[in-house]
């Protein structure tokens, strides 16, 4: 689950000086039932999150349909119940923590489903597109996908900026020298340097915005010099929910989008207030 302190901090952003709308118009001591529903089919997530929010403030939660499941529209997913003001409190920052993080689940799961029936050994991976990580993250992996590299620290990835200023060879040398625990992934727009890439030892070879029939011409020259199954192989840019099976029916691993997470559609739900507790 995404740190209870990291949510926390919604809140605060929210009601800097509490919600002076409830404070105003609802004594203080109402009790209220209310539930959260899908407004829409999906796959629903976020719903520790929400429960975590609303328990620190004092309010009752029973969970109807879990991180992971499938919904559709009009089904109960979290049933409250406590003091109005609090739930009133959470109400936003708990529907759009949801809301994301259920849009992103929604379409990772459509994605996996769509490349699992073509190649089943392929996934789908996130990027580092987004700068609500904990949030977006766990959604990837709710929705059955990779998060890739959560921060800089995690694994060595080199791009096409690090290669302009150090050769290819020699930026995988050092890297393998700093680090015998860490991934070493290279980044690659041809052939050539895929190919400089393996013999250097790369542990995964990202193969950015090459079409289709580059990416088989890789392939084959990497299975020619027996070193395809000594790397991972990931493709990214130009991937679309359109085209990506035709990448998937290729003998590759990961096919990773950033588009999962900075173009996300939010999934919507709602809380409704049912009546006094």
């Amino acid at each position: 689950m995404v740190p209870l302190n990291y949510l926390l901090r919604f809140i605060e952003e929210d009601a800097p000086f509490g919600d002076i709308t409830s404070e105003a118009v609802i004594p203080e001591d109402v009790k209220a039932k209310a539930i959260i529903i899908a407004k829409g089919d999906g796959v629903i997530a976020g719903v520790e999150e929400a429960k975590a929010l609303f328990e620190h403030f004092g309010v009752k939660v029973s969970v109807k349909k879990h991180d992971g499941e499938r919904v559709k529209k009009g089904d109960v997913i979290l049933q409250l119940e406590g003091n109005a003001r609090k739930i009133l409190l959470v109400e936003r920052t708990a529907l759009n923590v949801m809301g994301r993080m259920s849009g992103i689940a929604t379409e990772v799961r459509r994605l996996v489903d769509k490349v699992k029936a073509m190649n089943p050994k392929v996934r789908i991976a996130g990027t580092r597109k987004t700068l609500l990580k904990p949030i977006d993250k766990r959604a990837i992996l709710i929705g059955g996908g990779e998060p890739h590299r959560f921060s800089l620290s995690d694994a060595i990835l080199i791009k096409d900026n690090h290669l302009a200023l150090v050769p290819l060879e020699e930026a995988i040398k050092r890297a393998k020298e700093f680090s015998v625990y860490k991934v070493v992934e290279v980044e690659v727009e041809n052939l050539e340097d895929a190919l400089k890439a393996a013999r250097a030892g790369a542990d995964v070879i990202m193969l950015d915005n090459m079409k289709p029939e580059e990416i088989e011409k890789v392939l084959e020259a990497l299975k020619r010099e027996r070193l395809r199954d000594k790397v991972k192989i990931e493709v990214s840019g130009g991937i679309t929910p359109e085209n990506i099976t035709e990448y998937a029916r290729l003998d590759i691993d990961v096919i990773s989008l950033g588009y999962l997470t900075h173009s996300v559609r939010n999934f919507d739900v709602s809380l409704e207030v049912i009546g006094r507790a």
